[in-house]
């Protein structure tokens, strides 16, 4: 066990992308074999099928950046309010906390040093994952490609592997797992569009500006664990702070991502895709968790699916019966019958 962890995590630059190259083939295999039986040629039809899911993911960053246009537009009355009301944030720090106007400006004089000192460190890192993520995005899709092309040969491998006697149960684990990926995508994106909405309500509640915008992008962002919320907050929170004549609405703006975050951590994600999957709650965070932990984001994406294909694989091995009652959500589940 211990030395599986170490070569994900130090090969994780191969297995991330080879991995969500994988997820998306099989995703996408219903599609491109609907495709072939209609006597679509093989190539074009992973072409179209990959083009699907390229135009889908164009789509939402022009949607983003369209709205991010309109906040551009507006970002010179941001400013002007931004200055306007920072000798109030300054002084309201000072009654609150105790720090003096001369003792903030300093902090801040000594954050910005502090920040021209470790640019060139900071571009570097930020340039370094930029690049590693775009080649990630690049990667993929050869991949998903060289999977669903391929495809043939990989089944009769696994049937090699398996054996004669096991062939009927990998097909039927194969067509399950098939399944189980429609679903856990199914319950990825329904879970982004609960916490996409109910951030936009909170927000709109709060009459804050660009409401839809921070709502959805707030839930984009909490694909990464801890940082991306607070990142995607920000903003918002800035904005409440400076067009709103209260500290409350900020504070508001707080407690809504707040309330939301949790619901999405303990109850949306656990059930929604939980169920999905019909694993068990604490086994989905565990492997969220441990996700984390190995590849970071990515890391919780995959590792959900795989805690889905394992439990998939136990209910046809009877020496595997304790792991699959282990796995599975329901209680008391019985021996599968093969």
């Amino acid at each position: 066990m211990f030395f599986s962890a170490v070569i994900l995590y130090f090969g994780k630059t191969l297995f991330i992308p080879l991995f969500f190259g994988l997820f998306i083939a099989i995703v996408l295999y219903p599609i491109c074999h609907w495709l072939e039986k209609r006597h679509v040629h093989r190539t074009i039809a992973i072409t179209l099928s990959i083009s699907i899911v390229v135009l889908l993911f164009a789509l939402l960053v022009w949607l983003l950046i369209l709205q991010a246009g309109t906040l551009h537009r507006d970002w010179p009355e941001l400013q002007r309010k931004f200055d306007e009301s920072l000798p109030d944030l300054q002084q309201w720090i000072q009654d609150s906390l105790g720090i003096t106007v001369p003792a903030q400006n300093r902090w801040w004089r000594n954050a910005l040093t502090n920040v021209s000192t470790n640019a060139g460190s900071m571009i570097t890192e930020v340039f370094g994952k930029t690049t590693s993520g775009v080649l990630m995005l690049l990667i993929t899709p050869v991949f998903t490609a060289l999977f669903l092309n391929g495809r043939r040969n990989l089944v009769l491998f696994l049937e090699k592997v398996t054996g004669e006697r096991f062939r009927h149960r990998l097909h039927t684990i194969l067509h399950e797992t098939i399944h189980t990926y429609f679903h856990f995508i199914k319950g990825m994106i329904l879970v982004y569009i609960i916490v996409g909405i109910l951030n936009s309500l909170g927000l709109l509640a709060l009459g804050i500006r660009y409401a839809i915008l921070f709502g959805f992008l707030t839930a984009i962002m909490t694909i990464i664990p801890y940082v991306g919320i607070i990142v995607a907050a920000f903003v918002p929170i800035t904005i409440a702070w400076v067009t709103k004549d209260s500290l409350w609405y900020p504070a508001g703006v707080i407690i809504v991502f707040s309330v939301v975050q949790y619901l999405e951590a303990n109850v949306i994600f656990p059930r929604v895709v939980g169920t999905q999957l019909d694993v068990n709650t604490w086994i989905i965070l565990a492997a969220a968790i441990a996700g984390g932990i190995l590849w970071g984001a990515s890391g919780m994406i995959l590792f959900i699916p795989f805690v889905g294909i394992l439990k998939l694989v136990s209910a046809h091995i009877p020496e595997w019966s304790a792991l699959h009652t282990l796995l599975s959500r329901n209680k008391g589940v019985s021996r599968p019958r093969l």
